[in-house]
């Protein structure tokens, strides 16, 4: 059984540990190992502060109880009003192919529209087809938007971005 839920302080941990897990597999094949480990470990700790300080809502999915996916949305700083920016989407290694995310991409769809939007976007790595996949399957298409991104080594690289109607 899948779980959709808005997330909170107490699960900054897991929220961390989907991210971190998450981002390492996807993201750190890109990195030195050192620069990727010390990306990991920073992702374990980010997400308490989001949770209760940070703007947006951040949702979580569980399956069976394990917490395996999150998302994180907000209002969109460079669209028209009505239009949400999907500022993270991660669902740990465990959950690739359970269904966990895409269970979690409706719920926040369906979310998305409940709270009034009508279109959100999203940003990814050019060079990730997983989740180019992924976004593809649950409705996106790609705008044809594209800038780099420095996660902090000085070697940009390539996002693109995806949107579509709620």
């Amino acid at each position: 059984m899948i779980e959709i839920r808005g997330a909170g302080a107490v699960d900054g941990d897991a929220l961390g540990e989907i991210h971190a897990a998450a981002w390492g597999a996807a993201y750190g094949p890109f990195f030195t190992p050192e620069f990727a480990a010390a990306g990991v470990a920073d992702r374990r700790s980010r997400w308490h502060a989001r949770v209760t300080d940070g703007p947006g809502t951040v949702l979580l999915a569980l399956a069976d109880g394990r917490p395996l996916a999150l998302s994180w949305y907000r209002p969109s700083d460079t669209r028209p009003p009505g239009t949400a920016e999907i500022l993270s989407f991660y669902a740990h290694p465990d959950g690739w192919g359970t269904g966990v995310a895409a269970a979690l991409m409706t719920g926040t769809l369906v979310r998305l529209r409940a709270e009034g939007f009508t279109a959100a976007h999203l940003w990814t790595l050019r060079d990730t087809p997983r989740s180019r996949r992924f976004y593809a399957k649950s409705g996106f298409t790609e705008s044809g938007a594209s800038r780099p991104c420095d996660f902090g080594d000085g070697h940009p690289l390539e996002q693109v971005e995806y949107e579509r109607d709620c």
